[in-house]
């Protein structure tokens, strides 16, 4: 039987007259503007396997008129379940969700420049267990120097007036060991003087678990930006403090975090490593406590080719060099496969190779890469077709293949998994598909779910369904936090038009007073989606692939026709879920 949360909310005001805040639930594919009428549902249902998070939102109005309302507290209650189990508050995260403007609209944006609910400001410092407060400036005497307290971007107290909404963000995890039942307890927004809204909640677990580490594999880059927006250096100590936070937050939301430099086997002038010790043992701590299931395997420095395809040396790589190079790549996979990682580990050899030359480089490094460890994958930002059918064949270079989405070919995919190779997919700016794509009539005026702040939030989840319906099996972003404008004020990268929220995902603590990432909105619909795909793992383990597919192409037919309802998205998810334990007529295979 599988743990399916569903939690059910009714708002009860604690006052005889009018009530001064309403509440509302949205799920977690909503989102609701400052200004705009309250909507929502006064019940939600909301479902999660064990070891699952699931979010809702609780969105608080104003409601008595020329009466504001200052909020002083939220909470969710332990959660009481059969035979005296308990989901305690540890279980529980509560964000205030702060907004951030767009100022010129994404290409192609489907939603108009304006404030979006993103950043997700934790009600309490996870490193310092307090509260994150206003900023205020007071002195403890006449004539005494200003001491000021607390954060530019906080969690509570905070105001309303009639007519504006705030909502809350709420993540339950699911202990992997809950038992199976219904669990109650109350949501509760107490406001200055006294006065509170509750929201009973009922979770109800059903008995299956998601695993620790993503099934669905996926790159999403490093962290090397995160100096510049802590103003470390990357040689710090802080600066590796402040990385090891954001792995953890990575891992968090299903996401592999990128294996930190300095835990890696040192590499000698010869092309040997040097194993230290301390390093591997922290090295294994780090992959075994993540759950890191899959990692890229740094390219030989002894092997870099130029950047520049106009020198007569484009692709040669001297003697030397070469068997350099050809022994680490052997001792590094005799390591990986020493510590049981060889399946988990890729070299990513080359980023959208886009010139004749530079497919002609692909087939030198994949070679080498080969020749001395053949099983070691070679993973490429490519399409799955040529770019010109006069280039050079990089097939037997390439192990997995990565078009962005709108490159992506239904046939030429299947051609690849086929003879054995991997697909995966990524998506950066607003990429149309190309005029070689072989269906470019049929795709050309169309978009896939690009991944920006100006569209809807179902633009992260749904992918992972996408590429569940073409058989894709991993998921590479550029990166979760490249540079932008600025993130809480300008959250654009310019290239040189805006692209809102391209490339980041995590948002940098220090307006909040907090040494490490802040989470948005987005990566928590990416989380889900994420969390979809280990359903769909489940359930083909119970009941095999077309009881999958048959959900799955309801949702996601293909990168440009997919479901935009998300009630429709939840009750695909339930429906999987139920499926999973049995508790649904089982479909017909």
């Amino acid at each position: 039987m599988a743990s399916l949360l569903a939690v059910v909310f009714c708002a009860q005001v604690q006052a005889a007259d009018e009530p001064a805040v309403g509440l509302t639930v949205l799920s977690s594919l909503e989102r609701i503007q400052q200004h705009e009428a309250p909507f929502g549902k006064p019940a939600a249902e909301l479902g999660a396997a064990k070891n699952e998070v699931e979010s809702f939102q609780v969105v608080i109005a104003a409601r008595k008129a020329g009466e504001g309302v200052r909020v002083v507290a939220a909470e969710l209650s332990e959660l009481a379940g059969p035979k005296d189990a308990r989901i305690g508050k540890d279980c529980v995260k509560i964000f205030r969700e702060e907004y951030v403007r767009v100022r010129q609209s994404t290409p192609s944006a489907e939603l108009p420049p304006g404030l979006y609910p993103d950043p997700l400001v934790p009600l309490v410092n996870p490193l310092t267990g307090q509260p994150i407060e206003p900023l205020n400036q007071s002195r403890e005497r006449w004539g005494e120097p200003l001491v000021t307290r607390g954060c530019d971007m906080y969690g509570l107290p905070f105001e309303l007036f009639p007519g504006q909404n705030q909502p809350l963000w709420v993540d339950v995890h699911v202990p992997k060991d809950a038992p199976a039942g219904t669990y109650q307890g109350t949501f509760r927004v107490t406001l200055q003087g006294g006065r509170s809204a509750e929201i009973p909640v009922t979770l109800t677990v059903w008995d299956f678990a998601l695993p620790g580490g993503p099934t669905h594999r996926n790159h999403f880059g490093s962290f090397g930006n995160v100096a510049r927006w802590f103003d470390v250096k990357h040689d710090s100590e802080r600066f590796q403090q402040i990385e090891a936070r954001y792995c953890q937050a990575m891992a968090e939301h299903r996401i592999n975090p990128p294996l930190p430099g300095r835990l890696l086997p040192t590499v000698k002038p010869d092309g040997s490593l040097e194993i230290v010790a301390e390093r591997h043992a922290a090295l294994k701590q780090f992959i075994d406590e993540l759950h890191v299931t899959d990692f890229e395997v740094p390219r030989a420095p002894f092997a870099r080719l130029p950047h520049s395809t106009l020198r007569p040396d484009y692709k040669d790589i001297a003697p030397e060099q070469r068997e350099k190079a050809q022994r680490y790549y052997r001792e590094y996979y005799a390591y990986l496969k020493q510590n049981g990682w060889e399946k988990r580990a890729y070299v990513y050899l080359l980023d959208e190779p886009n010139v004749r030359e530079n497919y002609e480089q692909v087939l030198v490094l994949g070679q080498l890469v080969h020749e001395a460890a053949p099983e070691l994958q070679v993973l490429v930002v490519e399409q799955t077709y040529p770019h010109e059918p006069t280039w050079p064949d990089i097939d037997a270079a390439v192990d997995i293949w990565c078009p962005l989405w709108s490159f992506i070919d239904r046939d030429t995919v299947a051609q690849k998994l086929a003879q054995g190779d991997e697909v995966w997919s990524y998506t950066a700016l607003v990429q149309r598909s190309p005029s070689y794509h072989p269906q470019y009539a049929q795709v050309k005026d169309k978009h896939p779910p690009y991944w920006h702040l100006d569209r809807p939030l179902l633009a992260y989840r749904v992918p992972t369904w996408i590429n569940r319906q073409y058989g894709i099996t991993g998921l590479l972003y550029w990166s979760t936090v490249t540079t932008v404008i600025d993130p809480w004020y300008n959250p654009a990268f310019a290239h040189p038009r805006h692209y809102n929220g391209g490339g980041f995902l995590f948002y940098p603590g220090t307006p909040c007073g907090i040494d490490g990432p802040i989470a948005s909105m987005r990566i928590k619909a990416l989380r889900d989606g994420m969390e979809d795909y280990e359903y769909f793992a489940l359930l083909e383990q119970r009941a095999g692939p077309q009881a999958v597919r048959k959900i799955v192409d309801r949702i996601a037919p293909s990168w440009w026709e997919y479901c935009r309802d998300p009630d429709a998205i939840l009750a695909a998810r339930r429906e999987l879920a139920q499926q999973i334990t049995g508790t649904a007529a089982p479909q017909p295979r």
